[in-house]
């Protein structure tokens, strides 16, 4: 009997040094000033002295992942992309309060280390920290043989940020009166594809069953390549506008849809009325109500329905509001209202966590 190794029971440490390897310019390019040390340690290390700048610095803190479309990744054997929506569902949970990131760090779970694949994963994430201005300072890959399939992979990061404690946004600073900003979306972002693929894909045989690589004349391009298109990073652009005028809060919209992720950011009190005639879904989340006979609110709860951020603002704030992001190439417009709350009203989602104000969906889409 031949002597047992780490390399028999699944584990190539060789390959994992390769996958380093391959991946140590991308990480050496999404940096900042106070990045300290190299890839290869055992934490990575930012210089806080520049925190001293701050009076009273707020640290804030997100994790996310980027659900099953890691499973549209891995079934088109391109891992480039994925990684953009994963800064992108951590870094945008930051500047929700006014928090500017800092550094993430990430974790690639796998059953089968593929240096090539781990590598495309990381440059993904370089790329979306280096969007949003954030360093990269580490990260693990686990080879995980018997627990996950060779070509199984799952991604996880965490992001750190800061915030002046009295520059902090949130449901404190909504009134009455305030206006909401709708940002939109780059299609379907990280959120609801085990509702997507189980209409789309017919993954359980019963429902459209189209093929990754069809072309689908609604979509201009194929379905493969309109689900993996990366998710939308905010994070400048939110925080540029913070600078500029009057943002009391961002709503990133997320798991949830489009009333709970608002809701969460308002206060018990108030509520916001949000005019579906305002904007056009892309085509994708027609075909999936089309095609899945999906209803409306079923839509709405699940997916961002075409708005992948919201800024409450003041009123006298919109117009400029809205023509800062035009001019920073952000689609965006007068989406809403925020008013009082009426009594007993429950709005169309409870706020995901649980508390917050109440908001509703009102008219149609345009055709």
């Amino acid at each position: 009997m031949s002597d047992a190794t780490y390399a028999a029971a699944g584990v190539d440490v060789e390959a994992g040094e390769r996958a380093v390897a391959l991946m140590k310019a991308s990480v050496r390019s999404a940096q900042r000033p106070e990045s300290v040390g190299d890839l290869g340690g055992f934490a990575g290390l930012f210089d806080a002295s520049a925190l001293t700048r701050f009076r009273r610095p707020l640290l804030a803190t997100s994790t996310d992942g980027v659900g099953t479309k890691v499973a549209v990744a891995r079934a088109m054997g391109r891992h480039d992309t994925i990684g953009i929506d994963l800064v992108a569902m951590v870094v945008d949970d930051l500047v929700v309060v006014g928090a500017e990131p800092l550094f993430m760090t990430d974790y690639i779970a796998c059953g089968q280390v593929v240096p090539e694949r781990i590598a495309a994963i990381v440059t993904g994430i370089a790329e979306g920290c280096r969007q949003a201005g954030v360093a990269l300072l580490g990260g693990e890959t686990a080879e995980h043989p018997g627990l996950m399939e060779p070509d199984e992979y799952d991604v996880a990061g965490a992001g750190t940020g800061v915030v002046e404690a009295d520059a902090m946004l949130g449901a404190h600073r909504v009134c009455a009166g305030d206006v909401v900003i709708a940002m939109r979306s780059s299609g379907l972002h990280s959120n609801g594809y085990s509702l997507a693929r189980y209409v789309l894909l017919g993954e359980d045989g019963r429902n459209a069953g189209l093929a990754l690589d069809r072309h689908v004349d609604v979509l201009g391009r194929t379905l493969g390549e309109e689900l993996l298109e990366p998710t939308r990073i905010y994070t400048l652009d939110c925080l540029d506008l913070a600078e500029a005028v009057d943002v009391r809060v961002f709503a990133h919209v997320t798991g949830g849809g489009l009333a709970a992720n608002l809701a969460r950011v308002l206060p018990p009190h108030l509520a916001a009325d949000i005019d579906r005639g305002s904007w056009v879904p892309h085509p994708v989340f027609g075909l999936i109500g089309d095609l899945g006979h999906v209803r409306r609110v079923e839509l709405e709860r699940t997916l961002n329905q075409g708005i992948g951020m919201f800024a409450v603002v003041g009123a006298d704030a919109a117009d400029a509001a809205v023509a800062r992001l035009t001019a920073r190439g952000v689609d965006a417009w007068l989406a809403g209202t925020v008013r009082e709350r009426r009594e007993g009203e429950q709005g169309d989602a409870e706020p995901k966590g649980g508390t917050g104000g109440a908001v509703t969906l009102v008219g149609d889409h345009r055709a």
